[in-house]
């Protein structure tokens, strides 16, 4: 080796390296060691930097270029996981309102079918007490005022044998002639059954018509000096309509097979000899209202021509009158008269499900009607 190819040497004598050549061969012996370390922090950082874009991106409702490269397939997939589990969250929702109202409508059915209350069966109480039964509303077959409901209610009120008396609390305009006097009969039954148990009626806004029919029977009637008692008097309504006909040129055509079964059409002209028979047959029942009425109230009416024309009067006048004996309330009697402060109401009460089952059942009775008479009028077309 020539003087000019040896290498500089230091002060004791050892060949000198050039400077710099230290640092960069230990950054190639790393770089020999590990050749991708680099590229992986490249990486890193691209895609800490892509991930801060996705996410303000997606901050911002998701507007944008679409971001070109291999980090767009990552977006998307990012998106399509966001949205299936918001389906998935909302459906889980869905789900739990549901079965929510599921177990609210079977606790709902379940208490309708097992209410004890309202089933029509009333036990013996224990301890004396006043028994009481509610007649609210029309008068007729078929509903809480029916004769039906009431008579049980009765029944059962003067079989207790812890009953000091029987209280008959009305509210009623009147209603059905007919249901109206199987309750006035079944407590004129009762009463001769159980002769020790006094029967009282105490009247709330309303007692006429029919509604004082039942309360005749009583042995004694109260009421609120408000009250509108009396309407003794039986009425048939209706409407005529061939007047208007005319007018419009509608003709009635009305076939019959007996000469009275058209009668009372309010599209038919009136026929003097069946108002007649209406009239008088309204006559008929009237009487027997007025003879259950005396009957009921003896010499404690008073001789009144309008007592009978179905006039009625308030319950201070309706004393005065004798259509009823004195002012006073459900508590009034049992407290002072029957002497057996506690009530128990002994009133048949319709439970949600007999509701549920006659609505259905009538429902399904008018489908049954249309739809035979649907078949009858194909087989007449046919």
């Amino acid at each position: 080796m020539t003087e000019q190819q040896k290498p500089p040497q230091d002060e004791t004598g050892k060949p000198q390296e050039p400077a710099g050549s230290a640092g960069e061969r230990l950054e190639t012996a790393a770089h020999a060691d590990f050749p991708l370390e680099q590229d992986l922090r490249a990486g890193d950082d691209a895609a800490r930097r892509e991930a801060g874009e996705r996410r303000a991106r997606l901050a911002g409702g998701g507007s944008g270029p679409v971001p070109t490269g291999a980090g767009w397939e990552r977006d998307v997939l990012e998106k399509v996981l966001m949205a299936t589990l918001r389906e998935q969250r909302a459906a889980r929702r869905w789900r739990i309102f549901f079965r929510f109202v599921g177990v609210a409508l079977f606790a709902l059915v379940f208490f309708a079918i097992f209410d004890f209350k309202g089933d029509g069966s009333i036990t013996a109480t224990s301890g004396r007490h006043t028994a009481m039964v509610s007649l609210d509303g029309e008068i007729a077959a078929g509903t809480p005022a029916s004769a039906e409901s009431i008579n049980a209610a009765l029944q059962a009120a003067f079989a207790d044998t812890n009953a000091a008396g029987i209280i008959l609390k009305i509210n009623s305009p009147g209603g059905s002639p007919v249901q109206a006097g199987m309750i006035n009969d079944e407590i004129h039954r009762l009463r001769t059954l159980y002769p020790n148990k006094p029967f009282y009626v105490v009247v709330e806004e309303i007692c006429a018509s029919g509604g004082y029919y039942v309360a005749a029977a009583a042995d004694k009637i109260y009421v609120d000096k408000a009250s509108i008692v009396g309407s003794i008097g039986v009425l048939m309504d209706g409407f005529g309509f061939t007047g208007l006909m005319d007018k419009l040129g509608v003709e009635r055509r009305l076939y019959t097979s007996g000469a009275n079964k058209g009668m009372l059409d309010p599209f038919s002209p009136q026929v003097p000899r069946q108002k007649q028979y209406a009239e008088t047959m309204l006559k008929q029942i009237h009487q027997q209202f007025i003879d259950v009425v005396k009957e009921g109230r003896g010499d404690r009416l008073k001789d009144d021509p309008d007592l009978f024309s179905g006039l009625f009067w308030s319950g201070e006048r309706s004393i005065e009158l004798g259509l009823a004996d004195g002012l006073g309330n459900a508590d009034y009697v049992a407290r002072d008269l029957f002497k057996a402060e506690d009530i128990v109401d002994y009133t048949v009460k319709e439970n949600i499900a007999e509701r549920v089952a006659k609505r259905f059942g009538a429902a399904m009775g008018t489908a049954a009607m249309k739809t035979m008479l649907f078949g009858t009028r194909l087989q007449a077309i046919h």
